[in-house]
């Protein structure tokens, strides 16, 4: 048996666009009463989770640049945007 090299089998990051879609999807949900309160959160952590293990593609700027026209929109609530980003380290 070989040993891993570091990096191999590694999950690949995830884009951005992906972040706005997953964040979009939940806040959907718990706008439409279809996740509770608890539900909402335990969704988000893993949400958060993930993206922690596989890291997001792209830096700062790359990772607003989704997720601002969102909050723009009403899509997602700015406390959405600013639990996600502090979460992740982003602010």
């Amino acid at each position: 048996m070989t040993a891993e090299k570091p990096g191999e089998n590694a999950l690949a990051p995830i884009k951005p666009a992906r972040v706005a879609q997953e964040i979009t999807k939940l806040s959907t949900m718990r706008r439409n009463g279809e996740l509770t309160a608890d539900n909402y959160d335990q969704k988000f952590a893993r949400i958060i989770q993930e993206l922690r293990d596989r890291r997001i593609e792209g830096g700062r700027p790359e990772i607003n640049a989704a997720l601002q026209p969102l909050v723009a929109q009403g899509t997602i609530t700015a406390a959405e945007f600013d639990r996600l980003t502090k979460q992740l380290g982003l602010t």
